[in-house]
């Protein structure tokens, strides 16, 4: 069936100024950054998912062992995430529907069934390594106990969430000034570290794996790069965003669509090459083994004084509370779209932050549980990623603006490499033994 245009949207929680403004744009009566601005906000919300607590201490770790030489591998993934999150969000657009709707809609349900499980404990892997790394921020900075910071991060992220009350925009604006603390965090620590900045350049451009080892941090950064929660949001965020009455003004949302992917997931890349830089400045010629969020903290106060090390934990704090908020929206959305019902959002922010507190009660170790998170993540990536590419690239499904074939080749490409990417994590994982694996 060939996608309709819809007279009006469904509820997409905007306010009535913000609804008013992105029609005026669509209509034409709007001009420069007025016109951007009311479009500005669901690539913003899921550009969180590329710089949460999971990407510090991949990046730590890449910039610490090889200074600025994996750089470029940041630029790789930050490329591949733009194309699959254009995507998603090109799906909700076309088709009125979330990712997992269209799943539930096109789907047999015994896989729609067996999608909706493997989402859901995604879902909270994911959540694991958000709400942890907030609680460590939390924890170091103020000297509290690691389930103190929990509590202060489970309290924090349910007020947060109490913003969609006021409708999704207030909510779109206090992750926005969030993701703003964490850029603000690492424009600063560029003024404080010692950075060489025509090495920066050169590695960013230049492809370059200095030993066997670097492969297997190079994987870890492009492997874990594209987050299932991510491509299930974004599509979910641009559903109902505008009243689209006519095949022109669709595409015109698609190009601004496009437009604020390109912008939001640029600034995360940039953040991330940031803690890469950071790290490969402070700790590459002297600590080169530096692997973990804790000792980051602790090695930078002597190396850059205090003000450096409390600017880190800050961003940390930040990245885990505003990624923390985004993984229970998309955690509601998966579970509205597959099976059909919400549940109250105290109820999913509970489920999703237990497996931390049973982490911490029983005493594991923090860094060992946000590995088994990733791998969880890595298992349950194929799922969405495959019917992203399947329904993005059917006429049936997308109509006339259903992927090109250099889009839809691409997309191809970049899903075979971070599927073997993310085999190449479990195999590690699960102890077997890699060139150059530590």
């Amino acid at each position: 069936m060939d996608p309709r245009p819809r007279d009006e949207p469904a509820d997409a929680g905007l306010t009535g100024r913000t609804s008013t403004a992105i029609r005026e744009g669509l209509e034409g009566r709007r001009r420069g950054i007025a016109l951007l601005l009311p479009f500005a906000g669901p690539a913003v919300v899921v550009s969180v998912a590329y710089m949460d607590p999971g990407n510090f201490a991949t990046n730590i770790q890449a910039g610490a062992r090889y200074g600025y030489a994996l750089l470029w591998v940041v630029l790789l993934a930050n490329l591949v995430a733009m194309l699959f999150q254009s995507l998603s969000a090109k799906l909700g657009i076309v088709t009125g529907r979330n990712l997992a709707e269209v799943c539930r809609d096109r789907l047999p349900k015994s896989l729609v069934w067996a999608m909706w499980a493997v989402s859901e404990i995604a879902a909270m892997a994911t959540d694991l390594a958000e709400f942890l790394g907030g609680a460590i921020g939390l924890s170091l900075l103020f000297g509290l106990p690691l389930l103190a910071g929990m509590a202060i991060t489970a309290i924090v992220t349910y007020g947060l969430l109490l913003f969609e009350r006021a409708g999704f925009r207030p909510l779109e604006l206090a992750i926005g000034a969030l993701v703003g603390v964490i850029g603000l965090c690492y424009l600063v620590e560029m003024f404080i570290a010692p950075i060489r900045w025509p090495e920066v350049f050169r590695h960013v451009v230049t492809p370059a794996l200095p030993d066997a080892r670097a492969v297997t941090i190079a994987v870890g950064i492009i492997g874990a790069t594209v987050m299932p929660h991510a491509l299930f949001l974004h599509s979910g965020l641009m559903q109902a965003r505008a009243a689209v009455r006519s095949d022109a003004e669709r595409a015109k949302l698609l190009r601004f669509s496009n437009v604020e992917v390109v912008i939001a997931l640029t600034i995360a890349g940039l953040i991330n090459m940031a803690m890469v830089i950071m790290a490969a400045a402070a700790f590459h010629h002297g600590n080169p083994d530096v692997a973990e969020i804790g000792t980051a903290y602790r090695t930078l106060v002597p190396l850059l004084g205090a003000a450096a090390a409390g600017i880190f934990l800050l961003s940390l704090i930040a990245s885990g509370l505003s990624s923390s908020v985004v993984g229970t929206l998309a955690g509601q959305m998966i579970m509205q779209g597959f099976v059909g019902f919400r549940i109250p959002l105290w109820l999913r922010r509970a489920i999703t932050m237990a497996p931390a507190f049973v982490v911490v009660g029983l005493g594991a170790n923090t860094t060992d549980a946000l590995v088994l998170s990733q791998v969880v993540l890595s298992l349950a990536l194929p799922f969405p990623m495959a019917a992203l590419v399947w329904f993005t690239s059917r006429r049936d499904v997308m109509g006339a603006h259903r992927n090109r074939p250099l889009t839809a080749l691409l997309a191809l490409a970049g899903a075979v490499v971070v599927f073997s990417l993310n085999v190449v994590l479990v195999m590690q994982a699960a102890g077997v033994a890699m060139p150059g694996g530590a």
